[in-house]
């Protein structure tokens, strides 16, 4: 049976902790912690950030995401898909944010936030799915289990095996 608490999340007032390897705690809510969402193409999260603390580069297959800083500086930016013209790199897109500035990173693009100060940063992010996905690249391509062939990723990022062996080695953060 469906009851007010379905609609209700508490606690987005409450700092993240960002004692991880990235420094960064994202608090989500999705139809995950709150169900009422489901089917309305909607969700959020709090981003906590320590000084120079980083929410790695990823991705949401589902959702685009528009971000406001509430308090702190932001370097962030995305990266576009594949260009048609093999001639052409992906591009670039960064901007340093303020309090009351807002970004928007396009559903599916690689994308990421990193704190340039030496005080906390906190951001808020609206997402234009109730459940937008994750995928962390750096914990998706060398923290698979089982691992993706060290023969496939030596010759994707052109590197020398013992590389990728130490890469694959890492312990690879979820800060979510």
């Amino acid at each position: 049976m469906v009851t007010a608490e379905d609609f209700f999340f508490a606690g987005l007032n409450k700092p993240g902790d960002t004692s991880n390897a990235v420094g960064s705690k994202v608090t989500p809510v999705n139809v995950n912690q709150l169900p009422g969402l489901n089917t309305l193409g909607v969700s959020l999260v709090r981003i906590d950030y320590a000084p120079y603390g980083l929410n790695p580069p990823h991705t949401h297959p589902r959702a685009t995401e528009i971000l406001v800083v509430i308090e702190g500086t932001l370097y962030v930016g995305f990266v576009t898909s594949n260009p048609a013209d093999a001639t052409q790199k992906n591009k670039l897109f960064t901007k340093t944010l303020y309090p009351g500035d807002v970004f928007v990173f396009p559903e599916g693009l690689i994308h990421f936030q990193f704190n340039t100060g030496k005080t906390n940063a906190v951001a808020f992010a609206g997402l234009s799915s109730q459940n937008p996905g994750v995928i962390t690249v750096a914990n998706a391509v060398f923290g698979s289990d089982p691992p993706i062939s060290r023969d496939v990723l030596t010759k994707a990022f052109q590197v020398d095996a013992n590389v990728v062996k130490y890469l694959q080695g890492q312990f690879w953060t979820n800060n979510n």
